[in-house]
């Protein structure tokens, strides 16, 4: 059966995750993030926190990235190099396959992202990931 997300309902479910930090615990993050629906291979994810995101990338396909509320600069590391991009409400990208890439946001941002998995995270606070993977 099809049905249709409430996606404002959904986000007013979030508790914002403030200082995220690339090694923030499971408990740290409980309530800051959502699976709404699922989609391909992965799902619909929904996230609301100010800080900063570990490194992930996605071996499997592109992630879709919409940024709901706030703003986030979001760095990615490609085969042409390291890029940022400035997001804010309303604004989406498309993250490509296998790119590591990770969020700041010291304000706080709220995104939705249609996420393929499985989702490799490197939970340490680095400049370059490609220097640990």
């Amino acid at each position: 059966m099809i049905t249709a997300v409430d996606l404002k309902a959904e986000f007013a479910k979030l508790n914002m995750l403030k200082g995220r930090t690339p090694g923030s615990s499971d408990a740290d993050r409980a309530g800051a993030f959502g699976r709404v629906a699922p989609y391909r291979d992965g799902a619909i994810f929904t996230a609301k926190f100010s800080g900063k995101s570990a490194w992930e990338r996605h071996p499997q396909g592109d992630e879709i990235v919409h940024v709901i509320d706030g703003a986030a600069t979001l760095h990615l590391i490609t085969e042409e190099g390291r890029q940022s991009l400035t997001l804010t409400a309303g604004m989406l990208t498309v993250v490509p396959q296998n790119a590591w890439h990770q969020f700041e946001a010291p304000d706080g941002v709220c995104v939705m992202t249609a996420t393929p998995q499985p989702t490799e995270h490197l939970r340490t606070d680095v400049e370059d990931p490609r220097t640990i993977a």
